[in-house]
C-alpha cells in the first residue's frame, strides 16, 4: 500500500468496509488502484469509506473511476462509496454508487451472488458447473445455463492447467436480471492471451475461443497478486 494512504478492511456482514485515511496524490494513486481491485476481488461486495481521505488534486479521483469501470462487469459489480452528505456532490460522476455517511449502500442483494473457493485439481470444473446450475435455477435463468457452464468450465480449467493456484469463482445475477456474470480470481500474474482461431491440428488452446463464442463479453484484469478473468453471458447470445 502507498505510505500516504492507510487502508483498513473491517467485516460488516454482508459487506466488507474499506476505510481509507490519509492523503491521496498522484504518486500513491496507482498503488491504491491495485489495492482496491484486490479488495473487490477478495471481499465482494465492498463499501469504501472516504471520510478520512484527503484529496488535494481532483485529478486523482479518476483512480476511483478506473476501478469502477474495471469492476463493472464483475459478478457483484463495483463497490459503493460512503461519503459525508456535504461532499456527496464531489464524488458524483466517478462511476461508483454513492451511499451517504451512516447509510447502507444502494440496493444490492447478496442473494444475487454465489461463491466457491476451489483448488487447482480434478473436480474443480465440475464444482463450477454445479454452482452455475444452482444459480440459474435459483434466479430462473434456464436460457443461460448451458453457455454459462461452458464459460465456467473454461475459466476454471485455465487456472488448473496454467495458473496452478487456488481460485475463487463468483457467479452473480446481472442488474438487468437476464444476464449471468462470472469471474475467476487466481493468484498467478500470467495473463491469458486470446489470439483468435486455433488450428484444427492443435492440441488444446480452445478455452478462450469457446468463451469468445458463447459470452456476450469477457475480459481480464491484472491485480498486484494475480488476476481476475470475468465474463457476461446473455440468453441466446452466440446462437
Amino acid at each position: 500500500m502507498p505510505t500516504d494512504v492507510h487502508f483498513l478492511v473491517a467485516a460488516d456482514d454482508p459487506y466488507a468496509v474499506v476505510q481509507l485515511q490519509g492523503v491521496l496524490d498522484r504518486a500513491s494513486a496507482e498503488a491504491l488502484r491495485g489495492a482496491l481491485l484486490s479488495v473487490v476481488a477478495d471481499r465482494t461486495p465492498a463499501v469504501i469509506e472516504v471520510t478520512g481521505l484527503r484529496i488535494d488534486d481532483p485529478a486523482v479521483l479518476s483512480t476511483f473511476g478506473e476501478v469502477a469501470r474495471e469492476t463493472a462487469d464483475w459478478p457483484a459489480g463495483h463497490p459503493a462509496i460512503r461519503v459525508p452528505p456535504a461532499f456527496a456532490g464531489r464524488w458524483q460522476g466517478v462511476g461508483f454508487r454513492i451511499a451517504e455517511d451512516g447509510a447502507r449502500p444502494p440496493a444490492y442483494s447478496v442473494d444475487h451472488l454465489l461463491r466457491a473457493d476451489l483448488e487447482p485439481m480434478t473436480g474443480a470444473a465440475r464444482r463450477a458447473r454445479e454452482l452455475v446450475t444452482e444459480a440459474c435455477a435459483r434466479w430462473e435463468l434456464p436460457a443461460v445455463a448451458g453457455p454459462a457452464c461452458i464459460v465456467a468450465t473454461e475459466l476454471v480449467n485455465n487456472v488448473v492447467a496454467h495458473a496452478h493456484t487456488a481460485m475463487t469463482l463468483l457467479v452473480g445475477r446481472g442488474a438487468d436480471a437476464d444476464t449471468l456474470h462470472l469471474s475467476v480470481r487466481d493468484w498467478s500474474p500470467a495473463l491469458p492471451v486470446y489470439s483468435g482461431p486455433v488450428p484444427t491440428t492443435a492440441y488444446g488452446g480452445r478455452g478462450l475461443l469457446l468463451i469468445e463464442s458463447v459470452a456476450l463479453r469477457w475480459g481480464v484484469t491484472d491485480l498486484p497478486d494475480g488476476k481476475v478473468v470475468w465474463s457476461v453471458v446473455a440468453p441466446d447470445y452466440g446462437d
